[in-house]
């Protein structure tokens, strides 16, 4: 089982510049969350630090697979997914991470802690429709509706001809519909 301490990044030591740490992610990461929704995952992630005089600035992506259930089929299969995060870190007077963008830590910290910022980059970049690539294609248009959607001729042109004659021969309109259509006026 992996150890949270194990995602700290200690910053006070390093030089102003850019830092890179990589990071491997398998299921044993996501115990530490107490999430099962996956059976099987391997996804690579690099943290890119770019430490400044008074912030610090963190790009974070990430790419693999993740094994799922398909929500077609059941099947299981590999998903790929790939996702980046941004953010930036400054100090203050106490520690504030409400703002995804801006992780605010207190003056004197040295680190801190990337987790969960992996854990919620990754979770977010798998869809929630998720279907076996040998079901992908079934979601195609068929030919015939395609047509029908794109106002060429068919079997249903008739029935837009029967539906003219009916309101040709229907000319007079519900006195109900004409007291609604007042209200719109008078306005």
């Amino acid at each position: 089982m992996r150890k949270e301490k194990e995602f700290n990044v200690q910053f006070s030591g390093l030089k102003i510049g850019t830092h890179e740490y990589e990071y491997l992610i398998e299921n044993d990461f996501f115990e530490l969350f107490d999430y099962q929704e996956y059976e099987g995952i391997s996804v690579e992630v690099k943290v890119v630090l770019v430490k400044k005089e008074t912030l610090m600035e963190v790009h974070l992506t990430h790419s693999g697979t993740v094994y799922v259930p398909c929500d077609v089929s059941g099947e299981y299969f590999d998903l790929p997914i790939e996702g980046f995060l941004d953010f930036i870190v400054k100090f203050g007077e106490e520690f504030n991470n409400e703002n995804e963008e801006l992780l605010i830590l207190p003056h004197g910290e040295y680190q801190f802690n990337i987790a969960q910022y992996i854990y919620e980059s990754i979770v977010l970049s798998v869809p929630q429709k998720r279907v076996h690539p040998d079901y992908q294609e079934e979601d195609d248009f068929d030919e015939d509706e395609f047509d029908f959607l794109s106002g060429e001729e068919d079997e249903f042109d008739d029935f837009d001809d029967d539906t003219e004659e009916i309101n040709e021969n229907n000319t007079e309109i519900d006195p109900r519909w004409e007291e609604l259509k007042k209200l719109l006026t008078d306005k």
